[in-house]
């Protein structure tokens, strides 16, 4: 019995000894199990939204706008000295020539645009009239022509009457031969400037006046005259395709210009004279530019777009018409029978509301044709 208690004594101190072990027990995973779990996704809605595409495609499109300009005559008002200008009758204006509708031959020649041409001198030339050529080419407007555009002159057989169809300047008759070289002080503008008035917008050579018209415009594109900007320009002012055609005489010329508006002004100066015969002859380039053909001018083909006319005095010339994008030159002779002094000059006027009323003036000339 006591044997008995005595192993069982021990057996249970082995007991609580193997309980009390701090030894972690070590499990050992002999498989992974890996289950595959199907899951099911239900559509609910379909939506379809439209897509716009946009190409954009760049056309260039050319266009000539021709604006007939209807110009009615009224008496003129006279310039406000200085200087004092007489009042002369007012040139018949040029309206929109209207196309006779008469037969028009199919067949005919091509005659391209000369610079100065206008479609009465190319009328005068061919032989053919201008509602004739305007109802050929589809034209509009008689004052518009493109310098390089061919027109269709029907029933023309072509040859060398158009290619000399541009307008020349009319000499003055009988003129008597110059006696001595200029002696109009600073006549080509070389020797300095000054602002006129205080004016930074009127730049004149030395000794030179001006007269602005800022009244009614009874002419054209009605309103009234706007005053012009000037500027005397160098050679270096100018590209070089550009010196030889406003650069008349030694490296300055004068430029006034006014866009999109008439405008109407007079440079003078007073020279003491003494008695004899003078001729007075003023150089200018009239830059009347209707529009633009991409960088190309198109020039006002009408010669009453700008004018011109002589000071001498309290006369002069009356206002003549000129030729639009080349050098023209007018001369005027006069005679004193006392030593004094004379107002001389020239006046300038754009009548139309254009792109550009510009001139070019240099190298005016006043010369002694002969002493009593």
């Amino acid at each position: 019995m006591n044997k008995q208690r005595i192993i069982l004594f021990f057996l249970l101190i082995t007991a609580v000894l193997a309980a009390c072990s701090t030894s972690p027990e070590t499990v050992a995973v002999t498989r992974v199990v890996t289950q595959e779990i199907p899951v099911t996704v239900e559509v609910t809605r379909i939506v379809t939204q439209p897509i716009t595409v946009e190409i954009e495609k760049e056309v260039e499109v050319t266009r000539l706008v021709e604006v007939p300009v209807a110009a009615t005559p009224v008496p003129e008002n006279t310039e406000p000295a200085p200087p004092t200008e007489e009042p002369t009758a007012a040139p018949t204006a040029t309206t929109e020539v209207v196309a006779e509708a008469t037969e028009i031959p199919l067949q005919g020649d091509y005659y391209t645009v000369q610079s100065g041409d206008t479609l009465s001198t190319i009328s005068q030339a061919t032989g053919v009239s201008e509602a004739n050529i305007m109802a050929a080419n589809n034209m509009t407007n008689a004052n518009v022509l493109v310098v390089g555009q061919e027109l269709l002159i029907p029933g023309w057989a072509g040859g060398s009457a158009a290619a000399g169809s541009q307008p020349q300047p009319t000499a003055p008759e009988q003129l008597a031969a110059p006696v001595g070289a200029n002696i109009l002080p600073n006549g080509s503008f070389e020797e300095g400037w000054y602002y006129f008035q205080g004016v930074s917008e009127w730049q004149l050579p030395n000794g030179w006046s001006l007269s602005v018209n800022e009244g009614t415009n009874p002419y054209g594109s009605g309103g009234r005259y706007f005053r012009p900007e000037i500027r005397l320009l160098t050679l270096a002012h100018l590209p070089p395709n550009e010196q030889g055609l406003f650069v008349f005489d030694g490296a300055k010329t004068i430029k006034a210009f006014k866009g999109d508006a008439p405008t109407h002004f007079t440079l003078y100066r007073d020279v003491t004279l003494q008695p004899g015969t003078y001729r007075l002859s003023i150089s200018f380039f009239p830059d009347s530019v209707w529009g633009y053909d991409g960088q190309n001018k198109v020039y006002n083909g009408d010669p009453l777009s700008a004018e011109a006319r002589i000071i001498v005095g309290d006369g002069g010339t009356g206002w003549q018409g000129t030729h639009i994008g080349n050098r023209n030159t007018i001369s005027h002779d006069f005679t004193i029978n006392t030593a004094q002094t004379v107002r001389l000059g020239g006046a300038f006027r754009n009548r139309f509301a254009q792109s550009n009323n510009g001139w070019f003036i240099d190298n005016w000339v006043l010369q002694l044709l002969e002493t009593p």
